[in-house]
């Protein structure tokens, strides 16, 4: 075997050439690694049981976690989960909500269709039994949240719900490098998410009463809640909506200025939390009714927002 102390000067100097040629290469590719991984945008996604947002939401506003006594304004509220989460990622970018609930035979209900409707949401049905209980919900938690954090689809995932059950969705994504943030609804008189879960996820949040009061209402059968009062006669049509919808904007966009506006647009077509209770606060007392029971409705108010804006840019 040859020496390399005895080789002729030529060859040691074509090697150390060669060494430091691929040394050189190598720190090129790292360099232009490290380059796209600075560049590439962090990527939330927003997990929902619904049956524990319902469950948890109905008690802490209505007094009751039975779903026949009030109704929820589940697009109001995905809305204003999506908003919190903008502000506490604020560099990054939304991949979907996922919005996870239980139907007969896994067949959506008119509720479910409307949710799925929605942009970014991806409506996932689990089975109900002959008790109404869900089953199958936490599995398809899981599958999707290792998924998408083994696909590095998402670097941060929030969890809305309080099974104890979803611990292993959340070691699962966290074992991929994912963070896991656990947010919740305000409980009376104790908890509503399994210790378990809370020892284990990165961060917790709560929502409290305020928070939530605008999407939750009682229905007829049960005394009044505070809500707007509904008006006698059918409801209002959607042009009738969107044209109130405008004229809010032009009022608010009167009161605030074009400044304010280039505040909104990269967050459409979803409002800031506060403007849109602004929003839907001045449009029933312009209609005379509550819109917090329909949500085709309050679609309709914000495109019709959405579309006077849109003539001022």
């Amino acid at each position: 075997m040859n020496d390399p102390n005895h080789l002729p000067g030529s060859t040691r100097r074509a090697d150390l050439t060669d060494l430091a040629a691929g040394i050189e290469r190598t720190n090129e590719l790292l360099t232009r690694v490290l380059a796209e991984v600075a560049t590439t945008p962090s990527t939330h996604a927003i997990f929902v049981d619904a049956g524990y947002a319902y469950a948890a939401a109905g008690r802490l506003v209505a007094g009751t976690e039975d779903r026949r006594a009030f109704a929820l304004d589940a697009e109001g509220l995905i809305e204003a989960f999506i908003d919190k989460a903008r502000t506490i990622f604020p560099d990054s970018r939304l991949l979907r909500v996922y919005w996870y609930d239980g139907a007969r035979r896994r067949i959506h209900t008119t509720e479910q269709q409307s949710i799925a409707e929605l942009p970014d949401v991806k409506v996932r049905l689990g089975n109900l039994n002959a008790n109404n209980q869900q089953k199958g919900v936490d599995s398809l938690i899981r599958t999707d949240l290792e998924s998408l954090a083994r696909h590095r689809a998402i670097s941060d995932a929030v969890l809305i719900g309080g099974d104890e059950d979803l611990v292993s969705a959340v070691e699962a994504a966290q074992g991929y490098g994912a963070r896991v943030h656990l947010w919740g609804i305000e409980a009376v008189g104790g908890r509503n998410q399994a210790e378990p879960l809370l020892w284990e996820v990165d961060s917790q949040r709560t929502f409290d009463l305020e928070f939530c009061r605008p999407y939750v209402t009682r229905r007829s059968s049960y005394e009044p809640f505070g809500e707007a009062p509904e008006r006698p006669g059918p409801a209002p049509s959607r042009d009738d909506v969107r044209f109130v919808g405008a004229q809010v904007a032009a009022q608010w966009l009167g009161s605030r200025g074009r400044a304010s506006l280039a505040e909104l647009l990269p967050g459409h077509p979803y409002l800031p939390g506060t403007v849109d209770q602004e929003l839907l606060v001045e449009a029933e007392a312009l209609l005379g009714l509550s819109l917090r029971g329909h949500a085709d409705l309050r679609r309709a108010l914000r495109d019709g927002f959405w579309d006077h804006l849109s003539t001022q840019y």
